[in-house]
């Protein structure tokens, strides 16, 4: 799915605006499939209905929220490490990121993103004057770009539709302006400057494409729910066969006798010649299971995301754990680029609002180092002994990053020098072990 574009130099209006909805309207379809998709409601569960003395099951199995649920966990599962080497702008990102629960929005971020290929996030100030920011999907949010070799962001748009036409606000680079209006036009009222620098609204792209994590795998969703549903009809019919009774003529009371009591006691000077059994459609089955696996097969080839149920996982040694990760490994690494992208661009605006404050300097975000962890299996042994062999190579900061559990290797590292004076008597303490002398970072004990 392509960016929308509109020229830098032109004048942005109720018309545009309204261009640009009826375009974003168009598609939500997509949206709205993909969605649908995550959640199980599958093309198989609105076929149109067979006859009813045929079986009909409609099973699906929801392979896309499979998919989405485990790239993200191993994606972002672990959060996302944010530091900076200044103790200042460190202990002011870790309150923004503590305010804004950020783990939790950056997890939805993800999820979303997975799902229809592209999500957004929205800054603004709280009651508090604070910056805040959270979550939205591009079911009714979007974003114009420039049509500059940059692309940067011209306008976005956030709206609904309401009984009196369209409602909604429209966010540009130095001002948020409210939208309202019908099919006969919109107009932009309320205008209030804002001072993020950029446009506030952030654009997290899954990929290039804005193409969801199984949007490619679609079809072959909707192939296994009905092979595996013509399956369970086949279960069915055997199950409800018809039986053939070739030589014989029973009236009502006898097939009633025979269909309750299911005995079968026929006689006669020819009862030999007599066929009693049940009709059968030929046996599909070896066909059909070789079908389910090739398309399962296919789903996570094709979407490049491993099947961590299979039975080869639990037994698999670390360098083939690695191979069987490796295209999920790769199409995190993609996304990972993308998403430090959008952090990027809302670090800055963020410093550009606590430069404002005078609480940072306003372009410290460039400086900002993004850690993302893989959630897999760890061994924490091998792990500590790569740590140990880096020792005298590397900085302590990067030996301890080595180690899954640990979250933060500054703040490791200042607990370990504030033991290390605890243990050289730089800070005297009483029994217990709390300190009595003060200090930055010390507790005082009255």
């Amino acid at each position: 799915m392509d960016p929308f574009i509109f020229p830098a130099e032109d004048e942005i209006t109720g018309e545009v605006i309204q261009d640009f909805i009826e375009q974003h309207q168009a598609l939500l379809p997509r949206y709205q499939k993909l969605k649908d998709l995550y959640e199980g409601n599958h093309a198989i569960l609105s076929q149109e209905d067979k006859p009813e003395y045929k079986p009909d099951n409609r099973l699906v199995v929801n392979f896309a929220k499979y998919i989405t649920d485990t790239f993200n966990g191993y994606f972002i599962g672990i959060p996302v490490k944010v530091s900076h080497d200044d103790q200042n702008v460190n202990d002011v990102v870790d309150e923004f990121m503590t305010r804004n629960d950020m783990d939790d929005n950056q997890a939805e971020l993800s999820k979303m993103a997975s799902i229809y290929g592209h999500a957004y996030e929205l800054l603004y100030q709280n009651e508090d004057s604070e910056t805040c920011c959270t979550y939205n999907s591009p079911l009714d949010m979007f974003i114009v770009y420039d049509d500059t070799i940059a692309q940067k962001p011209l306008f976005a748009v956030r709206y609904r539709t309401t009984e009196d036409g369209i409602a909604g606000q429209v966010f540009t680079k130095d001002s948020e302006f409210r939208i309202s209006g019908d099919k006969e036009g919109l107009t932009l009222t309320d205008q209030q400057p804002h001072y993020y620098g950029d446009v506030p609204v952030i654009e997290y792209i899954e990929n290039e494409e804005r193409q969801s994590v199984f949007e490619q795998v679609e079809t072959l969703i909707n192939a296994y729910d009905k092979a595996l549903s013509e399956k369970a009809n086949d279960v069915d019919y055997f199950a409800d066969a018809y039986m053939k009774l070739l030589g014989v003529e029973l009236d009502e009371q006898g097939l009633k006798y025979i269909r309750d009591n299911r005995i079968l006691n026929l006689y006669g000077s020819e009862a030999d010649k007599i066929i009693a059994e049940f009709m059968e459609k030929p046996n599909g089955d070896t066909t059909q299971e070789n079908l389910l696996d090739r398309i399962e097969r296919l789903i996570y080839q094709i979407s490049m995301v491993a099947n961590i149920n299979d039975e080869s996982f639990g037994n698999a040694s670390g360098v083939a754990l690695e191979f069987k990760l490796q295209p999920m490994k790769n199409l995190a690494a993609m996304k990972e680029r993308k998403f430090v992208s959008g952090m990027n661009r809302r670090f800055k605006m963020v410093f550009n609002i606590l430069g404002t404050q005078r609480k940072v300097q306003p372009d410290e975000w460039r400086n900002l180092n993004y850690s993302f962890t893989r959630n897999i299996p760890r061994n924490i042994s091998d792990e500590a002994d790569t740590a140990g062999k880096l020792s005298g190579i590397v900085s302590k900061e990067t030996q301890l990053s080595v180690l899954s559990f640990v979250d933060n290797p500054k703040q490791e590292l200042e607990r370990i020098q504030k033991e290390e004076q605890v243990r050289m008597g730089t800070f005297p303490t009483i029994e217990d072990g709390d300190f009595i002398t003060g200090g930055e970072g010390v507790v005082e004990v009255s």
